[in-house]
């Protein structure tokens, strides 16, 4: 029996460590869990894993907001610095995604399949972000391979994301009628607000006008009850809806 309780002690100290390789945190925080998995456990959990969990979406991406308006390119530096400092994985990953948010979309995706290897060949979180980081860059067809690898490997992994990012791959590629599909299936999947205002956008652009308004219709009555700090997390969203919506009659 305390061989079993160390286990489970060194195993959750474990998952915690892979917590803060993944969310970016300092590596002091591996060999106080390492070197004593009850007790760093413990205050890892309370400083880091709770606070964190405990932030919902919008908060994060508030927060995540305000330090970019103040020092747009500080998280940058510093992963850009860590990595040079201490090129393990982990560090690839954190200047990966600084790459990818500062509009650095080639070094992002050159980063993200530098960390597709090792431990980490077949991380779906890394795949996804180099998908659309090869998106973001106009490199189709690798951003496609990766997509394909996680709806095939990885079905219930961030499933509605990787779809419309897939629709988005598809109609840049030029390939529409494959990005309507995938689209119709998101929206009788998930028919959330995003996949909706998707659907409708490339319904405008393929002119399935009667699509197109029955879609419109189901956003405005959804609108009617979105406080404002929802619309402002979707603004980018919303902008593009008015942009498309502005062509109907």
């Amino acid at each position: 029996m305390p061989f079993l309780g160390l286990g489970l002690h060194v195993l959750i100290a474990i998952l915690f460590a892979v917590h803060a390789v993944r969310s970016g945190q300092p590596y002091y925080w591996l060999f106080i869990l390492f070197s004593f998995p009850l007790l760093g456990s413990i205050v890892y959990f309370v400083v880091v894993f709770l606070p964190h969990w405990r932030l919902d979406r919008g908060a994060r991406l508030a927060v995540a907001a305000a330090g970019r308006a103040l020092d747009p390119g500080r998280e940058l530096r510093e992963a850009r610095a860590a990595f040079e400092y201490t090129p393990t994985a982990g560090n690839r990953m954190r200047l990966a995604n600084a790459q990818l948010e500062a509009g650095q979309y080639a070094l992002a995706a050159a980063s993200y399949e530098a960390s597709l290897e090792g431990l980490f060949a077949k991380d779906p979180d890394i795949r996804f972000g180099a998908a659309r980081a090869h998106v973001a860059a106009g490199q189709l067809q690798p951003a496609l391979a990766h997509l394909e690898i996680l709806r095939s490997e990885y079905p219930e992994f961030r499933a509605e994301a990787v779809g419309l990012l897939r629709a988005r791959a598809l109609t840049s590629a030029g390939r529409q009628a494959d990005a309507g599909a995938v689209l119709a299936d998101l929206v009788d999947r998930f028919g959330s607000f995003e996949t909706k205002a998707e659907y409708l956008i490339w319904a405008v652009d393929a002119r399935e006008t009667i699509l197109a308004g029955a879609l419109r219709g189901d956003l405005e009555r959804t609108l009617q009850h979105w406080p404002r700090h929802t619309r402002e997390l979707h603004r980018d969203l919303l902008r593009r809806l008015a942009a498309a919506t502005a062509t109907l009659s």
